[in-house]
């Protein structure tokens, strides 16, 4: 008669009796580890669809935004400024009206004056096709900036703005950054070069006689949306900075079309 088998204390059971409570435990803590892998997925893939879907929303409305290249999209609006009090350059019937916000210290102003000022003269101002306005628009962090507009008016008092305007640009650097003293005493020194009465453009500049007509420039330049300089309206069109004259050329022959 075959003998029954016994386990031995210490030896595991086997047979599908001898399936221990830990094994049923590993075993329940799989499959849901299995269901948990299946959540995620679902969620992650939910979420991606997500994604995509709010990525073309926001394509879609980037292309339909304002500044956007769409074809047959309207150009912006022109800025209406008005043209102040200093002489023009240039004939009155000119077909473009350039107007200038500037300030004599700025350099970037400086700048458009070196390298772009003569081209547009020569090309279009000459030629009785563009004429332009100078409007003072001296920042608060340029101690010459005011003192120098104020000069440009005495100087304009005695017929010659624009001779007193070329002047400050091409001598900028001695006055820009100097001592309030300095800098008057070098304005009426530029007054004295350019044959200016001396004695009435000091009492002009010390009197601050036209500090109203520099406000007044300066309150139409915010109004027109003027923030810094040099700051220009080409026929009400706005362009901002020291542009290459390839710049202003093409807005020019634009409004001459």
């Amino acid at each position: 008669m075959p003998k029954s088998k016994t386990s031995t204390p210490g030896q595991r059971p086997s047979g599908p009796a001898a399936l221990t409570l830990g094994d049923l435990l590993k075993k329940l803590s799989q499959i849901k580890a299995v269901h948990l892998i299946y959540i995620v997925l679902l969620v992650a893939v939910f979420l991606l669809g997500y994604l995509a879907a709010r990525v073309q929303i926001l394509e879609k409305n980037q292309s339909l935004s304002p500044g956007s290249q769409q074809t047959g999209q309207a150009p912006p609006e022109k800025v209406d400024v008005k043209e102040g009090k200093l002489p023009i350059l240039g004939k009155n019937n000119a077909k473009v009206t350039m107007i200038e916000f500037s300030d004599f210290e700025c350099p970037f102003c400086k700048r458009y004056f070196d390298e772009t000022l003569s081209q547009i003269i020569k090309d279009y101002v000459d030629t009785g096709k563009v004429k332009m306005y100078y409007r003072h628009f001296p920042l608060d962090f340029h101690p010459a900036a005011m003192p120098s507009a104020l000069a440009s008016e005495c100087a304009n008092e005695q017929g010659k703005f624009w001779e007193y305007h070329d002047k400050v640009f091409t001598e900028q650097d001695k006055i820009a950054g100097k001592t309030t003293d300095l800098i008057n005493a070098q304005l009426k020194s530029f007054a004295q070069e350019l044959g200016l009465n001396t004695s009435r453009f000091g009492s002009c500049l010390d009197n601050a006689k036209y500090q109203a007509n520099v406000d007044a420039d300066l309150n139409d330049g915010r109004t027109a949306g003027v923030s810094g300089t040099p700051t220009f309206f080409i026929n009400g069109n706005r362009i901002v900075g020291a542009q290459p004259y390839s710049a202003f050329k093409a807005i020019i022959d634009q409004e001459l079309k």
